[in-house]
């Protein structure tokens, strides 16, 4: 036992440290990864627990009240009727479960569902950024639907089971192309094979251009600034969307990506014809968003799911609701 105790204080602390060199930036953590191996290693403890550990401690129990029932025959054949100890309070010592299995085991229960419904049904995710401003502000807590398209592993991202594809209006979350370990949230613009045009701030696709209606002025409260705001509708349902005037049409500093070759740049603004199995992704916050047009396509292996609603904002709770 006493290997035991000193084996499972290395492996948490050895958890304790990655989450605290990840938290203080000495290393780029993938939270996903620490909670699969959370979840091996706890399973391996409650299986040892249940199939081995606990039975032994059972075992144990059971000889020290055979032995008292053994002890009790004899003094009574003694005639002795008093008798000292207490048999149940000792077997409670032995059948209690110790803090190195307590720590693992009892905690596999927790650690496994919440490993399941993370990575197969909704992950929360927690807006860092204005770039989807009006519809999702900094500070969103936000649920993520992980099935809608398709059934994906985690940690490794191969798809297993097919799914809806992604469609032009969807508010996705994705693996950064440019650092897959970072997620991302834009707006799905185009779907492989659609030529995608943003010229002098007005959306195309496919040269189809797309509705927009003007709406009131929007005020942004962190710079207290007002916007101009319009109601697009790309695929099924309007949403809104923000333009500074103050900025310019032309996408300074693009990267080179990969199927650049597929954009063409000029003063007016990007046209792009989106490669199979690609999308490209736009902010609603049009001109306070890094996205498509500086570094290219998402790749369909990059998707992570679906974001549907927002769950909590602690600073004005009016936020929660469902969203498109």
């Amino acid at each position: 036992m006493r290997f035991m105790e000193i084996f499972t204080s290395l492996v948490l602390v050895a958890f304790a440290g990655y989450a605290g060199a990840w938290y203080f930036g000495s290393i780029e953590g993938n939270f996903a990864l620490l909670l699969f191996f959370a979840t091996v290693v706890t399973g391996a403890y409650w299986l040892a627990e249940r199939f081995y550990f606990l039975l032994r401690r059972r075992r144990a129990a059971q000889a020290i009240e055979d032995g008292a029932l053994q002890r009790r025959a004899e003094l009574d054949r003694l005639g002795i009727r008093q008798v000292d100890g207490d048999v149940q309070e000792a077997k409670a010592r032995i059948l209690m479960q110790p803090w190195w299995l307590d720590w693992t085991a009892g905690l596999f229960p927790v650690i496994a569902t919440v490993f399941f419904l993370r990575s197969f049904l909704f992950e929360p995710f927690k807006i860092p950024s204005g770039s989807m401003i009006p519809t999702l502000q900094a500070g969103d807590l936000i649920l993520v639907n992980k099935f809608t398209y398709g059934v994906r592993l985690p940690v490794i991202h191969t798809r297993i089971i097919e799914g809806n594809p992604p469609a032009r209006g969807d508010v996705m979350v994705f693996r950064y192309p440019p650092q897959p370990s970072v997620d991302y949230i834009k707006r799905v613009v185009g779907v492989p094979g659609d030529e995608v045009a943003y010229f002098d701030k007005r959306l195309t696709v496919n040269g189809q251009a797309i509705e927009t209606k003007a709406l009131p002025d929007f005020l942004e409260e962190d710079s207290m600034r007002y916007f101009k705001q319009f109601e697009e509708t790309l695929g099924e349902r309007p949403h809104r969307l923000l333009q500074n005037p103050d900025v310019p049409a032309f996408v300074q500093g693009a990267s080179n990506f990969a199927y650049r070759e597929n954009c063409r740049y000029s003063v007016e603004g990007v046209v792009c014809k989106v490669p199979p199995g690609h999308y490209f992704m736009m902010g609603d916050n049009r001109d306070n968003s890094l996205d498509s047009r500086f570094w290219g396509f998402v790749p369909e292996g990059n998707i992570v799911g679906k974001a549907f609603f927002v769950w909590m904002n602690f600073g004005n709770l009016g936020r929660i609701g469902a969203f498109h």
